[in-house]
């Protein structure tokens, strides 16, 4: 394939400007991910390790193989909500590999509010359970958990019963669940270990029942001790709820790691193998800070980014001279085949033309199918709309929609109006869908979307004999772009699980290379459905 020829300036002024920038984007989002990363009061934690306890994110360090990846998935994930229990909620989760196999791993953050489980969290835990369906992959969860969180109950209660359902559904396509349980894992708490495939307790730690002493007290008038009602032992040797009676913590984990080293779950790849002499590509990824415009409104060029992500730099650009606003070719990323989508501006007539055609050939070809956002939306006008922009649109939404290859999203800068939904935004389900911290996502810019709501007020008033103010519209205006960038920066975005998760451009390369590392442990299926026919 072509080598692609990199024509970056890294000494000009505006490269350097734009790094430093983009910098400050990033020190952003490390702020916010430390915040993520809370673990509980002092106190708790204290009360926790004189117990021989070890925290959420130790007990996925022990798990993993040494020196293995871990991508977490969600981390800002109830970023900027009120009420709720921080960024990143009550749980821990992400992607791992754990005896050599690759699983979806979760980790209940018990010293943070007994591990309760408030919106965000089971927002979390939905999109995860998602994840892991979508994946085949096998999950762990590491559980210690009070519960629904009793004040936000009207929110949590009815898609709470969904991680159950999910827990079965996978056991069902045999997709096992393994669950160690290190703590109280009360009411619908209880039906996580309760649902999984294989359940470890961990000996006078693990307390599992639908009501607690206090609560069995007021229903029946009996009165209990929580051991014998559903300690470990009481579990493992009477109810059967148990399989495994761990010592310890490390006790439980070494039989979680056995475990499934003996499960007989697919971890080879199917019909393509990773190329083990992938080179690493021509130009440094971290030149990505000085490309990656800081600025959503200042373009760059699709191509420079693709130079830095794929294997030796080399990229086979299909209809390079047609429809040059949208980039479509193929590449290979940690030597996985990958075909690229990207943005080089707004959406013609021929470029929505060519991303539909380009689809349907990686779904006749099998191939996955990255798709790099930086869409200010289809091109508006008279000409345009006169030359079918809607139907020609609509066909790339159509291939996005019926496209069966597995598809991912990273979002580069802006993403706004059906250009989202053209380059496969995250209500056409993307297996994963990534953002950079400088990207926004919106219906339209906040200088037009503030603009157009003028125009339609002072049209109003002109239609109503009202007189207009000017100069009260034009500070309307100002205060509105301020509240519309607030609600479309990546960081609120991130926060209502829009994506599943902010990365550092610098990331982009591993990130997308353990995500299709996991693609290819499956069979890749394409469609044929259409045909291949030319728009």
């Amino acid at each position: 394939m072509a080598v692609l020829l990199s024509k970056v300036n890294t000494n000009s002024t505006a490269y350097k400007e734009n790094y430093v920038k983009m910098l400050s984007k990033i020190e952003e989002l490390q702020k916010h991910i430390k915040t993520s990363q809370f673990q509980g009061e002092e106190k708790h934690i204290n009360k926790a390790k004189g117990l021989g306890k070890f925290l959420a994110r130790e007990r996925i360090e022990l798990l993993l193989d040494q020196d293995a990846p871990f991508l977490e998935l969600l981390p800002l994930a109830g970023l900027g909500i009120k009420g709720g229990f921080g960024t990143g909620g009550t749980m821990v989760a992400g992607i791992g590999i754990v005896s050599g196999k690759m699983c979806l791993i979760t980790a209940n953050v018990g010293t943070n509010k007994g591990g309760a489980i408030d919106i965000a969290t089971l927002k979390k835990a939905l999109r995860i359970n998602e994840i892991a369906l979508e994946n085949n992959l096998p999950s762990i969860n590491l559980v210690e958990s009070a519960g629904a969180n009793l004040p936000d109950q009207a929110q949590v209660f009815n898609l709470g019963g969904n991680n159950f359902k999910e827990i079965t559904r996978r056991s069902k396509k045999g997709i096992p669940t393994i669950s160690i349980v290190f703590g109280n894992s009360t009411a619908g708490g209880a039906y996580i270990p309760g649902m999984s495939d294989y359940t470890i307790f961990i000996k006078d730690r693990a307390k599992v029942f639908l009501a607690g002493p206090p609560l069995v007290k007021m229903a029946t008038n009996e009165i209990v001790d929580d051991e014998t009602l559903g300690g470990a032992e009481m579990h493992s040797k009477i109810s059967g709820v148990s399989d495994y009676l761990a010592q310890d913590e490390k006790d439980g984990i070494r039989i979680a790691r056995e475990l499934l080293q003996n499960l007989n779950i697919q971890v080879e790849v199917s019909q393509h193998t990773s190329d083990a002499t992938f080179i690493a590509p021509k130009y440094p990824i971290d030149e990505l800070l000085g490309i990656i415009s800081a600025d959503t409104k200042i373009p760059f060029d699709c191509r420079e980014v693709i130079a830095r992500i794929v294997d030796g730099s080399e990229f086979h650009e299909f209809k390079k001279e047609y429809g040059s606003t949208l980039i479509c070719g193929y590449a290979k990323i940690h030597g996985y085949p990958i075909a690229i989508i990207g943005n080089n501006g707004v959406l013609f007539n021929d470029s929505a033309n060519k991303g539909a055609h380009f689809i349907q050939l990686c779904n006749m070809n099998k191939t996955p199918i990255l798709f790099l956002q930086n869409i200010t939306g289809f091109m508006v006008g008279k000409e345009y709309e006169q030359n079918g922009m809607i139907k020609d649109g609509a066909k790339m939404i159509n291939a996005v929609s019926n496209s069966e290859v597995p598809m991912f999203t990273l979002i580069m800068g802006a993403s706004y109006g059906a250009g989202n939904y053209a380059m496969c935004g995250r209500a056409y389900n993307p297996r994963f869908l990534f953002t950079y911290p400088n990207s926004m996502i919106a219906v339209m810019g906040s200088e037009q979307l503030a603009g157009v709501m003028q125009m339609v007020s002072r049209d109003s008033a002109t239609k109503s004999g009202q007189t207009f103010d000017e100069e009260q519209a034009e500070q309307m205006k100002e205060f509105m772009k301020i509240e519309i960038e607030k609600q479309s920066n990546a960081f609120f975005a991130s926060g209502q699980l829009w994506d599943d998760g902010i990365i550092d451009p610098r990331d982009t390369r591993n990130v997308f290379g353990l995500v299709l590392a996991l693609t290819y442990l499956n069979d890749i299926k394409g469609t044929n459905a259409w045909g291949v026919y030319r728009m």
